[in-house]
């Protein structure tokens, strides 16, 4: 049980609630008063009861359920494969490791149905070493082994990986390229949110135009960190959100499966030959037909 006495805190109990204990959303929260995990001074309460200095606060935490991550026999697009090392074109939808309320049909899913996979990550994230967004496509390094897994780890921590994205965003962007220095970290209004926050977590993002268009620019970012939603979140910062993001783009916004955003280039140095290795995938198709629409309706004039 964790226990919480309110001192300056005011407003609806399921709103400070969120605050005294952040690991929860207020949705999370909303299910735990409705089962009676939280007590306010020992007696069951509503989302909308008013806090008030002095009330104390008790919640228990309801009991841990642990996943059972099956392998699935789900097709993998498969850019290449050796002992060590595996990478795959991750399509749009597919969500990259199970977690609570998604727990099949997985990237780690099919994987696990496919080859051995490193340790080191646990049981709901063996052998990944880095996360793209379920609604964002590309390429991915996936460690087969723990020596594997500790080598790639240690390239994306010294930055000496190659990753590269193209992206469809908002607007006309001016310059021919440009570096996004903007620390990342939870959005203090919205838990499900990154956002530039002032002593958040370094970010960098180098972008260079490909294309412009009337109301578009196609662009190409390479990380230099990996943080959250790095590249979504710099995009909106600078001006420029985005196409189809649900999340930080506008609500009118071109018909996608999500944001246009492409894992299109992945490099790194083998971790036993010391090959540095390239690999490129291309543009999916929806992409491409949207990029071709585009050129037919929205060329610059």
């Amino acid at each position: 049980m964790v226990e919480a006495t309110i001192t300056t805190q005011t407003g609806r109990l399921d709103k400070v609630l969120t605050t005294i204990f952040p690991q929860y959303s207020r949705s999370q929260i909303q299910q735990l008063l409705e089962q009676g995990n939280i007590l306010v001074n020992e007696t069951l309460q509503k989302g909308k009861y008013k806090v008030k200095a002095g009330d104390k606060i008790s919640l228990t935490e309801p009991a841990i359920k642990e996943l059972e991550v099956e392998p699935e026999n789900i097709a993998l697009d498969i850019v290449y494969e050796d002992d060590d090392v595996i990478v795959i074109n991750k399509p749009q939808g597919m969500v990259v490791h199970p977690a609570p309320g998604h727990e099949h049909h997985t990237l780690v899913n099919a994987l696990l149905y496919h080859c051995p996979l490193s340790t080191i990550n646990g049981t709901y994230r063996p052998g990944i070493v880095h996360r793209i967004d379920k609604d964002t496509s590309g390429l991915l390094m996936v460690a087969k082994n723990d020596q594997a897994h500790r080598s790639l780890a240690k390239q994306l921590k010294d930055k000496t990986n190659l990753r590269e994205y193209v992206a469809l965003v908002h607007g006309r962007i001016k310059e021919d390229s440009g570096t996004i220095k903007a620390p990342l970290a939870r959005s203090p209004k919205d838990r499900k949110k990154q956002a530039v926050v002032s002593g958040g977590r370094d970010a960098v993002t180098h972008f260079k135009v490909l294309k412009r268009y009337q109301d578009y620019t196609l662009v190409s970012c390479r990380l230099e960190t990996g943080r959250t939603h790095q590249i979504r979140v710099h995009m909106k910062y600078i001006g420029h959100p985005l196409v189809g993001d649900p999340m930080y783009g506008p609500k009118k916004t071109l018909k996608g499966k999500g944001q246009f955003l492409h894992a299109a280039k992945l490099g790194f140095t083998h971790p036993k030959t010391g090959e540095f290795l390239t690999f490129e995938a291309p543009l999916p198709e929806i992409f491409e037909k949207q990029l071709a629409y585009l050129d037919k309706t929205n060329k610059i004039k």
